[in-house]
């Protein structure tokens, strides 16, 4: 008979005034089985194309005076490219933003924002639950958005940031 893992430590109380910290929540399990550009590697041209996008998606956040709270978040059931917080005037009306990434360097497959399915919603509306119950701090508002960014030639990224995608 194998022993029993000792129980979880009390959690600490919430402090409301707490600053968000840039690393995932506390409990948060990381996916360690590869899929997508982690199977194809670093090297390759999609996983370099999509980590740009994911770049400059967050260049556009950071413009719009958000604060990226985590990049790449991930669980057991899947990822969040980019989790922010959208400012309000008070506290009490800032705004947790789930946000999707799709990027392409072309227009031969229309836009990188019409890869979204109801599937890929579905998925990121349980994401959303998994993030809120890993979370220290409870925000009253959440969103799901999408960005997608497209290179096209040499020219600057068209960037089409959706908001509330759900």
């Amino acid at each position: 008979m194998t022993p029993e893992p000792p129980p979880d430590p009390a959690p600490a109380p919430l402090d409301a005034t707490a600053p968000w910290s840039l690393s995932p929540p506390a409990g948060a399990q990381l996916v360690t089985t590869p899929r997508g550009a982690a199977l194809r590697g670093r090297n390759d041209p999609r996983a370099r194309l999509g980590a740009w996008g994911e770049d400059v998606a967050l260049d556009h956040l950071r413009c719009l005076g958000w604060h990226v709270m985590a990049r790449n978040w991930a669980c057991e059931i899947g990822e969040i490219d980019i989790v922010a917080l959208e400012p309000g005037p008070t506290p009490a009306t800032e705004t947790l933003v789930l946000v999707e990434v799709k990027c392409r360097s072309g227009t031969g497959f229309g836009d990188p924002l019409e890869s979204i399915t109801v599937a890929k919603v579905r998925k990121l509306r349980s994401l959303a639950l998994a993030w809120l119950s890993a979370s220290p701090r409870w925000i009253p508002r959440i969103r799901l958005d999408a960005i997608g960014v497209q290179r096209i030639g040499g020219r600057p990224p068209v960037i089409t940031h959706v908001r509330g995608i759900s």
